[in-house]
């Protein structure tokens, strides 16, 4: 079993900045890509970042140059530094690992979810 904890969430003012982070633990072999993505009431879940084992990175349209995702694979983490945040940045963010465990296979996982809340 493989677990992803969130932290970081809260409310910010339009024009600050949020940073999330992630911490994967459990029976983790390697993790090949780790995200973060957003979700608020009656909408799908959309993507905000991603970034591979290797580096490269993924942002949707809208956070691009104000959202920087990072990793810190020796400690199986993940970052999201949110910057110049809107109000439409309002959202419940979920951690994702796509993780090859202990067993050989590889899974998805998903985090609680934390609140970004953006308002003056």
């Amino acid at each position: 079993q493989v677990h992803l904890v969130e932290s970081g969430g809260g409310l910010a003012q339009p024009g600050g900045s949020l940073r999330l982070s992630c911490v994967a633990s459990g029976s983790i072999f390697s993790i090949n890509t780790m995200g973060w993505y957003r979700q608020v009431p009656g909408k799908q879940r959309e993507l905000v970042a991603t970034i591979t084992s290797a580096g490269s990175t993924n942002y949707a349209d809208s956070v691009k140059g104000r959202f920087t995702i990072s990793t810190y694979n020796a400690k199986n983490t993940v970052d999201l530094q949110m910057n110049s945040l809107k109000p439409e940045d309002t959202a419940v963010y979920y951690c994702s690992g796509l993780v090859t465990a202990t067993d050989g296979y590889e899974y998805n996982y998903w985090g609680q979810g934390t609140q970004v809340t953006v308002s003056a």
